[in-house]
């Protein structure tokens, strides 16, 4: 097990599990023009730094999120972008969160960034990783992104 901190969050990984998982795993599958967007962004690695930092010390591809959801997008959304909610999952267990309100059961508190939020948790539902290995937790954010297709947003 590795000891990471992140934004006061302290964790343990098992970096072992972590990545034989997500080699042998494929990329988000949903085909929405939402999910597809997000994919064509994961792919050119216009994700905020801070999350592509961290995904890339546990050797997990952009690509290869366990939950994509677009959550809306009002009539500002050509601006600030379309707001989803992501989310990967990593082998081991959380030590220590924040201080702070809790997200919700199993969820720490929102770290508040400039491209977004994000927290750490523990999603029951397996999404995309039905056989994950145990114990893990997830690695959630919110944050808002271009829409990048050729193609109508509707």
């Amino acid at each position: 097990m590795t000891h990471f901190s992140w934004y006061g969050y302290e964790v343990e990984v098992d970096e072992t599990a972590t990545q034989n998982w997500y080699a042998q795993a494929e990329d988000w599958g949903c085909e929405c023009g939402h999910c597809r967007n997000f994919l064509a962004l994961a792919r050119e690695r216009r994700l905020p730094e801070e999350i592509l930092e961290i995904l890339d010390a546990l050797r997990i591809p952009p690509t290869k999120a366990t939950y994509v959801c677009e959550l809306y997008h009002d009539e500002d959304w050509a601006e600030k972008g379309l707001l989803y909610q992501l989310s990967w999952r990593v082998a081991g267990k959380m030590l220590d969160k924040p201080a702070g309100k809790d997200a919700g059961p199993d969820w720490g508190p929102l770290v508040k960034r400039p491209w977004g939020s994000w927290n750490l948790g523990h999603e029951e539902y397996p999404y995309g990783a039905p056989d994950f290995p145990q114990p893990h937790f997830d690695l959630g954010c919110e944050m808002y992104l271009p829409w990048v297709l050729e193609e109508s947003i509707d």
